[in-house]
């Protein structure tokens, strides 16, 4: 059994950093995966139910924007990866390696390795960061409900031209990452 862990949500201005991992099942396959970010919403969406429907055991977790601006993004990216492959292990089920998309891995009890571009050669890895994009795009949504001037629900906090045009004006709110330059400057 292989765990495939990747995460969402490095780079933008806001909000939480999500990672998931997965077990797939080797007798329920899934077709169509791929990494997340080279697949339709409306695609992502479809295969997210259909991978926690199939799979033998997923998690997804998180690290808040106040750990990011704490520790900061990469160690929070490897905290919520601690915490995904932990809250995976609850299901009873241990994979014999966990295998972690991009160069570091976050420090585990099981053999794991770091594969760059794995979201795009490992299926397990591939399922994992179709979990966490489309867990973290929801929850953009829901901050977009509860702070629309800033447009989450298009850029999901992304440091795009209108992303940077709402800052200006209104100013970074709670859900910004202080700790990011963009934001860091306006709060100078």
């Amino acid at each position: 059994m292989i765990c495939g862990v990747d995460e969402a949500g490095r780079g933008p201005l806001a909000g939480p950093v999500v990672a998931a991992a997965v077990i797939l099942d080797p007798a329920r396959p899934i077709v169509g995966l791929a990494d997340s970010k080279k697949l339709s919403a409306g695609r992502r969406e479809k295969l997210a139910i259909e991978i926690r429907e199939k799979a033998l055991a997923w998690c997804v977790a998180e690290a808040s924007v106040e750990e990011v601006d704490a520790i900061n993004i990469l160690q929070a990216t490897l905290l919520a990866m601690q915490r995904a492959v932990a809250g995976l292990l609850l299901t009873r089920l241990t994979p014999l390696e966990v295998l972690i998309d991009g160069n570091r891995c976050p420090q585990l009890d099981l053999p794991a390795r770091a594969i760059i571009g794995g979201d795009a050669t490992v299926a397990e890895i591939s399922a994992a960061s179709i979990l966490a994009k489309t867990v973290r795009d929801a929850g953009m949504l829901d901050l977009h409900a509860r702070y629309p001037q800033y447009g989450f629900d298009r850029h999901k906090g992304y440091g795009t031209v209108a992303h940077l045009e709402a800052l200006r004006l209104h100013g970074p709110c709670a859900v910004h990452r202080s700790s990011f330059a963009p934001i860091r400057d306006l709060l100078r």
